[in-house]
């Protein structure tokens, strides 16, 4: 049996354990993001409401995220929604249950006036996000003379979007410390980290 479900705070270290799992060695050796999940929940930026997961046989299989950054103008900045992480275990990827989860709780998120994401644009377009930069909107640190197609928009009020430039800044919870991973990782049964193919940098 299967069901989405806000996420409870008796699911904390289980959902670490499986975005860990999700994530190790993927983009980098180790993990970051099972990190930035545990500190998010102490962070000013996140949106609790947003926070859910799929449970399959008692078992969490599905985790996603949503919390503020914030727009830099010209002249003002502007709180805006970041979805992320999401994970689904191991086991259980390729079967639809991330899809699931992001369309369950975007529909949830319709009173936001649009949600960012950085990821796979051949995977979220489904969605409906695409690229920020129609919308003259950039993530901090990338270059606002090219499209950046990983940063992506979607809108939900298109009245709410002015197509002056902005620069989307994380929040900061999502600048992490290695050092500060690895010693919190000591709870955690112990991997390897490796360098692999395909991961950033690499």
């Amino acid at each position: 049996m299967m069901q989405i479900r806000p996420e409870r705070q008796d699911d904390y270290l289980e959902v670490e354990k499986m975005v860990r799992d999700s994530f190790w060695n993927v983009y980098r050796p180790g993990a970051f993001e099972h990190f930035i999940v545990h500190q998010l929940r102490d962070d000013e930026s996140f949106i609790e409401n947003l926070a859910y997961v799929i449970e399959k046989d008692s078992k969490i299989v599905a985790h996603i995220n949503y919390s503020k950054g914030y727009l830099q103008f010209e002249n003002q900045t502007k709180d805006a929604v970041v979805l992320g992480p999401v994970a689904v275990a191991k086991d259980c990827q390729n079967q639809g249950l991330g899809a699931e989860l992001i369309r369950y709780t975007l529909d949830l998120a319709k009173d936001y006036p649009y949600v960012f994401v950085i990821g796979d644009e051949n995977y979220y377009e489904r969605f409906g996000f695409v690229s920020a930069s129609r919308y003259n909107i950039y993530l901090d640190g990338t270059d606002t003379e090219e499209e950046n197609p990983f940063f992506m928009i979607k809108v939900f009020d298109e009245d709410e979007l002015s197509c002056e430039f902005a620069v989307f800044h994380n929040p900061d919870v999502f600048d992490v410390d290695v050092a500060e991973v690895d010693e919190f990782d000591r709870q955690f049964e112990y991997r390897e980290k490796l360098v692999l193919e395909g991961q950033l940098g690499v």
